[in-house]
């Protein structure tokens, strides 16, 4: 609040540092001196007090000295000519015997901050760097860099650079510490501190003298150090591994930070290794008193569990909600635990994300439901469940939420479709903004001929449309009853008249109005046009559920550990929920790996798999993975080369699920010679695999596991206990060679892979090898059956088919026998 009487205020307290009784008395001068800084931080300008200022500053007394610092460091830019009459005062106090006296006169010669100033200072600065005290030495060590950033575009001192490096190894490790700060400032042009290995190897020995900020300022900067050989990387990991388990958070995440540096580029399972370290860390972290070390410490988990899914799995109870916590701590928590439900535990994450649906704040709300969404991916029948028991609620914060969910749910998952259409009746009634009107007509267009009472829903919709002020809200009602039309047109032919006249004659948005057009005129074109634009290719149901994005290598987010953009980021459901959202879908299959239709030589047993394999090469990293039996059978080319399996470049659900059913198209329709070319450059094989477990009995992660072991990537399951049981997976094969020969070129070519099981006899693919196989069956009372492999492989090479099979059929044979 302003001091009310500034100006008689300012006179009164120049007459009384004038007043020469006042000045003879020590106390009743500080207590003036005082007065003035009181005043000052209310607001009041006081400049016109500098010269008296200055005058008290000539004085033995400490706390004088600081309190008239202080003002003169406040209003020393506003008066550059009268700040030279402190200059040999503060000089004259850099030759006090007390060193507190001399620290304090650097520091505040440096904070003055006038350009002019700068001549007088350097030399007491350098006097203060060889200075006996410690406290004196921190002080001239961060005055270069201030005396820098007043001057930044001067060229540097070589000399003091030079004394900078020199200190580094100073007896205080304050002073080490504020060199590091400061030859960071002076040279950032350069790119800071230049370390080589006898800097490091002193740092990270006197490590544990350092307080923790000065422990994170070291272990940063020797995020720079590159060891030159691994016996010198893994003694510098020896010294880094007490401070990876350090009870200070900021302490541990630096030296994670480094720890990643130094061996995510070649030691990945280092990496792994550390990461599992420091959970307990990053828990204690969460239970932290402070929200803001909270918030941080649940960021970094969401990034751990990019690379290590089941991290803290155990701990799942941990990333419970508090009743008091804010919301954003909340809404953050809900996000680990998406990342940490699994078999065992899915039951209790929901029955505590269904509690939070019904909190006081509608965001918590909110994001719990989308929570609960997002595990519906994966357990789809007890999540529907409770989004359904959701809607009796009748609170329209909670409907429109509920209501999006099952939209992206929908979509994601098609052989829920029946289940959400039953639970929409009445909710129209409910739902008020926009977002959530826009999904439950999205929901009734695309899934009209399930729900009963759509086109009454629609004619309600049409009859309000005047009233209506989203846009969005128009093109999707105009969307979705074209599609009714289409599969009830009786119910739905007057609704969709009315619809259509008022959009084009009426409507003002011209948007809606051209998408009304639109429709006009492809009805004139005949309803089988307009059922070929609108009703276009949907998901197959059989696909299933998506297991979750595969986890990602550590060297792709390494460089942002223990930085803000951890906390930039948005909500980690953001990349999974705009894969499975119609409003964010992207189908944009790449061309260069389009797979044309299967060859009908493939499916006549023409290119069936013989069983009597020959070597086939295979990188030694998959080798290395495979069975004692089958290690053998990969081998390198006569070329030299070896075949490896590659995750590289990734494909989405919709890439995969197009590039699939896009080949499965009519093989005897007409072609140009072009694509007869393309599809001869294509192969689809099958071939049927004894194992001895039930597949869908088996829980879908442990193949996944195995699979993903040898660079094989899931793409989707079906429910566990289904007939038939289904997995879709896909791969790249690459030929590494030195020096390019064939048949095994440096070429890559993307592999689509079919696992399914009927279940009974009709579902076996056999060839004569297998029937010879047919009566060795249960042995020792285990359950035994076969696995049809469906793969389509392109560009075509019959050496890398033969590779991926042997890997797969291993891969499958070592489940079996586990």
């Amino acid at each position: 609040m302003p001091y009310l009487g500034g100006e008689e205020a300012v006179k009164e307290l120049r007459r009384a540092l004038s007043n020469p009784h006042v000045q003879a008395d020590h106390l009743r001068y500080r207590n003036t001196i005082l007065k003035v800084i009181r005043v000052m931080s209310q607001g009041v300008d006081v400049a016109g007090l500098f010269s008296e200022m200055v005058k008290a500053c000539a004085t033995v007394d400490v706390v004088q000295k600081k309190l008239v610092y202080v003002f003169l460091c406040s209003y020393a830019s506003l008066n550059p000519e009268l700040s030279l009459l402190v200059i040999n005062t503060l000089r004259k106090d850099c030759q006090d015997p007390n060193p507190m006296v001399r620290s304090l006169a650097l520091r505040n010669m440096t904070n003055l901050r006038l350009p002019s100033l700068v001549e007088y200072v350097e030399q007491p600065l350098m006097a203060g760097l060889r200075d006996r005290a410690a406290c004196v030495r921190r002080v001239a060590v961060l005055g270069w860099a201030k005396l820098h950033n007043l001057q930044p575009h001067t060229d540097i001192d070589a000399a003091v650079v030079n004394e900078l490096y020199s200190m580094l190894r100073d007896g205080d490790p304050v002073v080490m510490v504020n060199c590091l700060r400061a030859l960071e400032e002076m040279l950032k042009e350069e790119g800071g501190v230049a370390v080589n290995k006898a800097i490091a190897y002193h740092l990270l020995n006197r490590l544990k003298e350092c307080d923790v900020w000065g422990q994170c300022e070291v272990l940063r900067v020797l995020q720079r150090y590159r060891p030159q050989t691994e016996e010198e990387l893994f003694d510098i990991l020896s010294l880094l591994d007490p401070s990876l388990l350090s009870p200070h958070v900021p302490v541990m995440a630096a030296t994670l930070g480094l720890f990643l540096s130094l061996c995510s580029p070649g030691l990945p399972a280092v990496s792994m290794a550390a990461l599992e370290r420091t959970q307990g860390p990053l828990l204690a972290a969460c239970g932290s008193a402070s929200q803001e070390m909270k918030f941080t410490a649940l960021c970094h988990i969401q990034l751990l569990l990019r690379s290590l899914p089941g991290l803290m799995g155990a701990h799942y109870k941990r990333f419970f909600c508090g009743y008091a916590e804010p919301a954003y701590i909340k809404q953050r928590k809900m996000q680990v635990l998406v990342e940490l439900v699994n078999d065992d535990n899915v039951g209790l994450v929901l029955d505590e994300l269904k509690g939070y649906c019904t909190d006081v704040s509608p965001n918590t709300a909110q994001a719990a439901i989308s929570a609960i969404g997002r595990i519906g991916r994966s357990y789809s029948d007890r999540c529907l469940e409770i989004l359904t028991g959701l809607l009796g609620l009748k609170q329209e914060h909670i409907t429109s939420v509920v209501v999006q969910t099952m939209q992206d749910l929908v979509w994601v998952c098609p052989q829920c479709s029946d289940s959400v259409c039953e639970a929409l009746g009445g909710c129209e009634d409910t739902l008020q903004d926009s977002q959530g009107r826009q999904a439950l007509l999205w929901l009734l267009g695309v899934h009209g001929e399930r729900v009963s009472g759509a086109p009454y829903v629609l004619e309600a919709f049409v009859e309000q449309v005047r009233s209506e002020l989203s846009a969005g809200v128009k093109t999707e009602l105009l969307s979705a009853t074209m599609r009714v039309f289409l599969c009830r047109p009786a119910e739905t032919q007057d609704t969709l008249g009315r619809l259509l006249h008022y959009c084009i004659e009426e409507e003002t948005d011209m948007c809606v109005r051209d998408q009304a057009l639109l429709y006009y005129r492809l009805l004139h074109c005949g309803i089988e046009e307009t059922r070929a634009v609108l009703q276009g290719r949907r998901s197959d149901p059989s696909l299933g559920v998506l297991i979750g994005r595969p986890a990602e290598p550590v060297s792709q987010w390494a460089s942002s550990f223990n930085t803000l953009e951890p906390l930039r980021q948005g909500d980690a459901g953001t990349h999974s929920a705009a894969q499975g959202a119609p409003n964010h879908v992207t189908l944009d299959p790449k061309p260069s790996i389009d797979l044309c239709d299967p060859l009908n030589s493939s499916q006549d047993g023409g290119e069936t798999l013989n069983r009597a394999l020959p070597p086939a090469a295979a990188a030694d990293s998959v080798s290395l993975l495979l069975p004692a039996p089958y290690a053998g059978l990969l081998a390198p080319c006569s070329g030299g080369s070896q075949l490896s399996l590659s995750l590289s470049p990734a494909l989405s659900p919709e890439e995969f699920e197009c590039l699939w059913l896009g080949g499965l198209q009519d093989p005897h329709a007409e072609r140009g010679a072009r694509e007869q070319k393309e599809e001869e450059d294509c192969v689809c094989v099958q071939e049927s695999v004894r194992v001895s477990f039930v597949p869908h009995r088996s829980s879908p992660r442990g193949l996944q596991a195995a699979l993903k072991l040898v660079n094989i990537q899931t793409m989707a399951f079906t429910p566990p206990h289904t007939l038939p049981w289904r997995v879709y997976l896909y791969t790249h094969t690459r030929w590494k060679s030195p020096i390019p020969s064939p048949p095994c070129e440096d070429t890559q070519t993307l592999v689509l892979g079919e696992l399914l099981y009927t279940g009974g006899e009709s579902g076996r693919v056999e060839d004569k090898d297998e029937k010879r196989e047919g009566g060795e069956q249960r042995k020792g009372g285990s359950e035994e059956g076969r696995v049809k492999v469906t793969v389509k492989q392109q560009p075509r090479d019959d050496e890398a088919m033969r590779g991926f099979l042997l890997v797969l059929n291993a891969t499958l044979h070592t489940v079996s026998s586990s």
